[in-house]
């Protein structure tokens, strides 16, 4: 059987947790047009990372075949 390719879009923006079971992603709205966000709103809510819902894990899955 051939080796399967990762995608390499979805490598650079998932991450698999260390046991494996979850997938991070990084919050949207945090790489331009950040003057008029306030201070709390990029602190608070954007710079933590979320966990993919799992109705998307299955598809993410497939593109990284070896994470």
């Amino acid at each position: 059987m051939p080796k399967l390719k990762t995608k390499k879009s979805a490598a650079k923006r998932f991450r698999i947790t260390g046991s494996g079971k979850k997938i991070v992603r990084r919050k949207a709205n945090k790489n331009h047009l950040l003057e008029h966000k306030s201070k709390e709103q990029k602190r608070r809510r954007l710079s933590n990372l979320a966990l993919v819902h799992e109705n998307d894990e299955k598809e993410v899955r497939l593109m990284l075949p070896y994470a």
